[in-house]
Formats: structure tokens, C-alpha cells, sequence
């Protein structure tokens, strides 16, 4: 394989393209577990029958893991948002829709949302009262099983040349309550500075799945505290300012 087209480069990973292959190469310290997990995840929700890239392997180059998956040739929806902002609410629109789709699914396999959110609420850098508080609301909300991305953003959704589109990176994958994925996907236009794209976004996913906002926002404070715990130290205050947020309505 060849390394030597960079597609993408994250904190933990780099990402390239090869001919008709994409190749995700995790940095050395990245956990073996997380990658053969996230492999796992996306061979899991291929059996869904959801559009995304077909997973040919994982293995190691140069010592360090990596997976390698079908490479999709097209355009990210927020490439499309950026260069085309008069037709950003039709774009958030697609998005709604094929979050949905995906919420449409099952698959009993995955882990549970509920059991990782409890996880990482005891793990997050806040005071015994309020994470008492929130394992208490989280308890208290409907049990569900529907697949949820867990990174649901603009970036995560090509729209390929031939028109299908594709949703990329199934590491966070898990079943559970699909307004949970909203409140995440929610706080992810925030984190990236885009506020009335936050608010459209909620607009067209509570009245495309009749979903009550305030629903929606009960799940804001668990989201971001589970989220909190992973991240830099301006992501991480930025979440932790909503978790002490009690009530949206």
C-alpha cells in the first residue's frame, strides 16, 4: 500500500487514499482494542444495510495499526455547506434524513449507549452531587435500542459523485436512544462555532421525527458530560459549561 496521499490528518491518526482505497493509520500509542473495535463496529453496521464504505481489512504498517476500508470519491456535506452557505438549511436537511435512516436500524450486537454514557459520566471531572444527578436522569430515560452513530456530523457524510450518499466512521457505533445522538450531533455544530446550524439542526430533527425539543434537551447535560472526558481542555470546559445546566425548558 501506498502512503503517500494524505486524505485527512487527526490528533490520533492520519488517513490516505490508495487507488480505490482509503487507509486509516492509527499513531502507536492509539489502543489496539479501540481499533479492532471501531473495525468491529463498521463490519456491524455494514450487516445494517446502510450505505457506507465496504471494510477490506485491518492490519499493521510500520508497527502501527490500521484499517482499511473502500474509498468513496465525493464531497463531505460540510465541504458542500462551506462552499454553497445559501443552500446550508437544505444540506442540515440531508443530514436530519439519513440520521434517521440510520435510527431506523438495529442491531443487537453493539454496545449499549446507556452502559458507555454511565462509564464515562463516572469518569468525567465533575463533583460527586452532579454526577449522582446525572446517572439519575439517565437511568430515568427510556430505554431504546436503534442504532446511533455517536458522531453524527456534517464531516462524517459523503455525498458521492454519483449522487449516494455514504456515512463514514462507525468508531463510536452503539444501540440506544436516538435523541441522544441528536443531543450529541447538537452539541458537535456548537463545538465547532456554528451555532444557528446547532439551531436549524434541531428544528429539522424534531419535526422530522416529531420529536419534542425539550426531549431532546433533557439529554443535553448527560451527553456532554459523557463527551467531556475525551477531547482538549477547551472542548472539555466548553461541555462541562452544559452540564451545569439543569433545566432547557
Amino acid at each position: 500500500m501506498k502512503l503517500d496521499r494524505v486524505i485527512a490528518v487527526r490528533n490520533t491518526k492520519t488517513i490516505y487514499r490508495d487507488g480505490d482505497k482509503c487507509i486509516k493509520v492509527f499513531n502507536e500509542e492509539f489502543s489496539k482494542a479501540d481499533v479492532l473495535n471501531e473495525a468491529l463496529n463498521h463490519a456491524r453496521v455494514e450487516e445494517t444495510g446502510l450505505n457506507i464504505p465496504k471494510l477490506i481489512e485491518v492490519t499493521t504498517i510500520d508497527g502501527k495499526w490500521a484499517i482499511v476500508y473502500e474509498y468513496i470519491k465525493g464531497k463531505t456535506l460540510a465541504q458542500l455547506m462551506a462552499e454553497d452557505p445559501d443552500n446550508k438549511s437544505k444540506y442540515i436537511d440531508k443530514l436530519v434524513e439519513l440520521q434517521l435512516l440510520c435510527q431506523s436500524k438495529t442491531n443487537p450486537l453493539l454496545n449499549k449507549l446507556k452502559d458507555k454514557m454511565t462509564r464515562k459520566i463516572s469518569q468525567a471531572d465533575i463533583d460527586a452531587t452532579t454526577r449522582y444527578e446525572l446517572h439519575t436522569r439517565l437511568e430515568g430515560m427510556p430505554k431504546h435500542n436503534k442504532l446511533c452513530h455517536g458522531d453524527f456530523n456534517p464531516s462524517n457524510i459523503i455525498l458521492a459523485d454519483n449522487g449516494e450518499a455514504y456515512i463514514i466512521d462507525w468508531a463510536h457505533a452503539t444501540q440506544g436512544n436516538a435523541s441522544a445522538d441528536a443531543a450529541r450531533t447538537y452539541l458537535l455544530f456548537w463545538l465547532s462555532g456554528d451555532i444557528e446550524g446547532a439551531k436549524q439542526y434541531l428544528d429539522i430533527f424534531c419535526k422530522k421525527s416529531d420529536t419534542p425539543k425539550q426531549y431532546v434537551q433533557k439529554w443535553m447535560p448527560i451527553v456532554a458530560a459523557s463527551q467531556s472526558v475525551k477531547g482538549n481542555e477547551k472542548e472539555r470546559q466548553f461541555l462541562l459549561s452544559w452540564v451545569d445546566v439543569v433545566d432547557y425548558e
